[in-house]
C-alpha cells in the first residue's frame, strides 16, 4: 500500500472498488447518484404540482403554489443530507456535515414558516374588503410576526449547534417580565391593535362614536386611533380605551330610522286631524329609498295636538337623510297650506270677561270691554 496515494490499492480490484478516504468509489458515484436522481425526481414532482394546481381555486392548492418555493429547498437539503450520511466519514467530517445540515434545515424551515404565516394572513384578507391602509396595516404585523419567529429559529439553531441558551432564555424571561411590568399599557395598545384589526369593529373612512365624541376614523396604529370631527380636529384615542368603550359605526349602518314630530293647532277639525296620518304616509313614500313605518295623532301637548311619524331611510348616508327629510318637511308644510292646516307654536291664552280677541306674535289675547 503506497501511503502517498489517498486510496488503497488492492491487487485484483476494479477502479470502483478502491477505497477513498474510507468508502469505495462505487460508493461515492452511488451517493452522487442518489442526490442528482433525487432532486430530479423532486424537481419534476413539483413542475407536475405545480402545472396541475396553478389554475386550481381551492385554497390548500392555492396556498401550496404560493409556497412552491420555500417546500422544496427543504426537500432538496434532505435528499442531500440522506445520501451523504450513508458514506463512512471521520469525525470532524461528520460533525461538520452535521452542523450545516442542522443551519441549512432551520434556517429554510422558519423561513417556510414565516411565509405560511404571511401567506395565511393574505388569505385571510383576499375574502375581506380590503383597503390600501389595510395592506399598510397588515405589513407592520406580517414585520411583527416574522421577527418572533426568525428569534424562535435562531434560539433553536444555537441550541441545537450545542450552545447553552437557557441562560440566554432565562435573562430573555426576566428581562421580558420587566418590560412588560414597565410597558404593560404600551403592549396593551398594541394587542388591542390586533383586536381591531382581526376583530374588525370599524375601519379607516368609518364613522364612529365613542362616548360624547364623534368622526370619521382617519388612522389605526400600532399605540392610537385617530379620528377626524365634523368640526375639524383631529381626536385621538388609545387603542385600549377604544376597545373598552361602546362603538357606534354608523358606516354600518344597513337603514337609518327616523322618528320626526310636529304639532298642529288645538282648534284643528277632528276631520283634517283623521287625514293627517295619510298625507304623512303618502309623502314619505313618495321620496326614493324610503319606507314608512307609521304616523299616529300621539297625544295632546301643552299647546298643541302632536304626531309621531316613522320612516327608514335605505342608506347610511347622513346627506341622503337630510335631503329627504328636507323634502319631506316642505312636501308637508305645502299640503297643510293648501288644507288650511295650521303648524302650532307656543301660544298662550289670557282668557278674561269680554268679547275683544286679539291675536299677534303667537299670542292671543282677550280684553274686556270698558
Amino acid at each position: 500500500m503506497n501511503d502517498e496515494l489517498p486510496y488503497n490499492k488492492i491487487p485484483g480490484e476494479g477502479f470502483i472498488e478502491k477505497m477513498l478516504y474510507l468508502n469505495s468509489i462505487e460508493a461515492y458515484i452511488t451517493c452522487a447518484a442518489v442526490i442528482v436522481v433525487g432532486i430530479s425526481i423532486a424537481a419534476f414532482v413539483r413542475r407536475i404540482l405545480k402545472s396541475r394546481l396553478k389554475d386550481s381555486k381551492g385554497n390548500v392548492a392555492s396556498y401550496y403554489v404560493k409556497l412552491d418555493n420555500y417546500i422544496f429547498p427543504i426537500i432538496y437539503v434532505l435528499i442531500c443530507f440522506a445520501a451523504l450520511h450513508a458514506l463512512d466519514k471521520p469525525i470532524k467530517a461528520e460533525k461538520f456535515i452535521g452542523y450545516t445540515f442542522t443551519v441549512a434545515f432551520i434556517l429554510l424551515a422558519t423561513r417556510l414558516f414565516a411565509a405560511t404565516v404571511r401567506v395565511a394572513i393574505y388569505g385571510y384578507l383576499a375574502h375581506q374588503e380590503t383597503t390600501s391602509e389595510k395592506v399598510k396595516q397588515i405589513r407592520g404585523i406580517i414585520l411583527i410576526l416574522n421577527g418572533i419567529l426568525w428569534v424562535i429559529g435562531l434560539i433553536l439553531l444555537f441550541d441545537n449547534l450545542g450552545f447553552n441558551v437557557t441562560a440566554v432564555l432565562t435573562g430573555l424571561g426576566v428581562g421580558g417580565i420587566a418590560i412588560a411590568l414597565a410597558a404593560q399599557t404600551i403592549l396593551g395598545d398594541i394587542f388591542n391593535y390586533f383586536v381591531i384589526f382581526f376583530d374588525r369593529p370599524f375601519e379607516v373612512s368609518d364613522f364612529i362614536i365613542v362616548g360624547d365624541k364623534m368622526g370619521v376614523v382617519e388612522y389605526v396604529g400600532l399605540k392610537t386611533t385617530r379620528l377626524r370631527s365634523l368640526s375639524g380636529e383631529q381626536i385621538i384615542y388609545s387603542n385600549s380605551n377604544l376597545t373598552n368603550s361602546i362603538i357606534h359605526n354608523y358606516k354600518r349602518m344597513q337603514e337609518r330610522r327616523i322618528v320626526f314630530k310636529f304639532g298642529v293647532l288645538y282648534d284643528t277639525g277632528s276631520v283634517k286631524l283623521t287625514k293627517i296620518p295619510q298625507i304623512v304616509k303618502t309623502i314619505i313614500e313618495n321620496q326614493d329609498n324610503t319606507r314608512f313605518d307609521r304616523a299616529h295623532f300621539a297625544s295632546f301637548g301643552e299647546y298643541s295636538l302632536d304626531f309621531e311619524c316613522v320612516y327608514y331611510i335605505k342608506s347610511a348616508d347622513y346627506n341622503y337623510y337630510m335631503n329627504a327629510q328636507q323634502a319631506i318637511n316642505l312636501e308637508l308644510y305645502k299640503i297643510f297650506e293648501e288644507n288650511q292646516i295650521e303648524f302650532a307654536f307656543p301660544t298662550y291664552s289670557l282668557r278674561m270677561n269680554g268679547k275683544i280677541k286679539d291675536r299677534n306674535n303667537g299670542l292671543e289675547y282677550f280684553i274686556s270691554e270698558q
